[in-house]
């Protein structure tokens, strides 16, 4: 019997000067970053959020608390590697990931490609199975106004040999 689970993630970061863009691993030249205690890289912490909860393991404030000095400026990708191994601890492997990114600028599309492959390293994962696209929001709401940028991601994790 196959037994399939599915998670969703979401995250959401406010953009401030003097920080790096990182999105899906790639430093993204832009005049803001994501303000967080990690690099703030909402699209993986989105994803993770989505790996997690597909297992009842509850969501990566548990996992990698902000107020842990160890996780200060660490990369997300770093984070993602070590949540691929509680979902394998578990007896899951990952069938596949949609994910969107919402910012109004900066245009993520020459991007998308390094993302992906970021992401499918990580996770050991072929990139048929991992789709990151981008929107805007037509400027409405915090992200149209360029106060953040939110993400959002929906996993099914399968049962080995199951």
């Amino acid at each position: 019997m196959l037994v399939i689970k599915v998670g969703i993630g979401y995250d959401v970061h406010a953009l401030v000067e003097g920080r790096p863009l990182i999105l899906g691993g790639v430093k993204i030249p832009y005049e803001c970053g994501l303000l967080g205690h990690s690099d703030a890289d909402v699209l993986i912490h989105a994803i993770m959020d989505s790996l997690l909860g597909a297992l009842a393991l509850g969501d990566i404030g548990a996992h990698f608390p902000d107020h842990d000095p160890r996780y200060r400026g660490i990369s997300s990708l770093a984070l993602l590697e070590q949540v691929m191994g509680l979902i394998e601890e578990q007896g899951y492997r990952v069938g596949n990931i949609d994910s969107i990114i919402v910012a109004e600028r900066p245009k993520l599309a020459p991007f998308i490609s390094q993302m992906r492959s970021n992401l499918t390293r990580a996770m050991k994962m072929d990139e048929s199975c991992v789709s990151v696209k981008a929107t805007t929001t037509e400027r409405l709401g915090f992200e149209g106004r360029g106060e953040g940028i939110g993400a959002q991601a929906i996993v099914n994790l399968e049962k080995v040999g199951g």
